[in-house]
């Protein structure tokens, strides 16, 4: 038995069990999913764990078949610590730097003899199709789902009742998952960029992101830590930093836990931060037709074109006071 606080209580399959305890999934519970934001508001801690997890359940809930909840468990194994924010220290435009990995992280692991003692091959999950776990923007997908569903409803910014209610109006046409009337598609991408941006570009959050960047940059360039070291946990690699006898590392490291007073201002600025636009457009079932939503609703069509103005432009911050904790 496992209780989701978003999904609820599910029997799993012994394989699926297992491969929540095996160590490249357990090591998720010290991968905080919003990078450096637990750094700056401890209540922002939703992890990778919890997430791979949710992905699984949805996909579950959604009659994905064994294979798929498989691979969506599995999904997020190679994340490194601090999730994306090693994108940025990495100069990944993309911000795929843990699909990069993906491959060679599961087939040095437990994970191939696992599946295999169950009659599964890890080859099913590396080059398998996949299409609730993943589509790609502007469609949804069990992911992108998931972690909108769960960071918000974690921090306070929707009701339970809301999200029961959504996941309730998802239904699955030509293996891509849709949403079951206008209103629950509006209210959904109208949460997905509190996700996308009011809460990744929170200037808080985008603060922590810009310290975090430079911290794990020195520490690279000073050998405190390696490349390797961002397959620990996110705690891992800030005790090779905090032992070290780097002046410098640990003064990046106290403002990063510092209280700031931070301002939105383009005109004057100390930290620029952007980015990949993130829009999305799901496919709305009106009396039993698919339509892709935003050519249906001017509401969803208007969020879409302020979400990519505001991408695109990025978030500029000024770091108006310091204080130590």
């Amino acid at each position: 038995m496992i209780v989701d606080e978003i999904y609820g209580e599910f029997e799993l399959e012994p394989v699926l069990q297992d491969l929540i305890h095996s160590s490249p999934v357990q090591r998720l519970k010290g991968i905080h999913q919003g990078g450096a934001s637990y750094l700056v508001n401890r209540a922002w801690n939703v992890t990778r764990f919890e997430h791979s997890v949710g992905v699984m359940l949805l996909i579950r809930r959604l009659k994905g078949s064994v294979e798929e909840q498989i691979a969506g468990l599995l999904h997020d194994v190679s994340h490194t610590a601090f999730s994306h924010v090693i994108d940025f220290v990495l100069d990944k435009e993309s911000e795929d730097f843990h699909e990069e990995i993906f491959e060679e992280t599961l087939v040095n692991s437990e994970i191939p003899s696992l599946l295999e003692s169950y009659g599964y091959s890890i080859e099913q999950v590396i080059k398998g199709n996949y299409p609730l776990l993943e589509q790609p923007l502007p469609l949804l997908c069990a992911d992108r789902v998931d972690y909108t569903l769960r960071d918000l409803y974690r921090y306070g910014y929707i009701t339970r009742d809301e999200v029961d209610s959504f996941v309730s109006s998802l239904c699955v046409v030509n293996d891509v998952i849709c949403i079951e009337g206008m209103k629950q598609a509006e209210w959904f991408v109208k949460s997905y960029y509190k996700e996308v941006q009011d809460f990744f570009m929170d200037p808080l959050n985008v603060y922590g992101y810009d310290r975090l960047i430079q911290l794990l940059r020195e520490a690279l360039y000073l050998q405190v830590i390696t490349k390797e070291d961002f397959l620990l946990q996110d705690e891992e690699v800030l005790a090779k930093v905090r032992t070290s006898e780097s002046p410098e590392l640990l003064k990046r490291y106290l403002e990063i836990t510092s209280t700031v007073v931070l301002q939105e201002n383009d005109k004057d600025y100390d930290i620029h931060l952007k980015g990949k636009p993130r829009l999305i457009d799901p496919t709305v079932i009106v009396k039993g037709q698919p339509y892709v939503s935003s050519e249906i609703s001017n509401a969803i069509n208007e969020m879409n074109t302020r979400a990519e103005h505001r991408a695109r432009k990025g978030s500029y911050i000024k770091v108006k006071q310091k204080t130590r904790l």
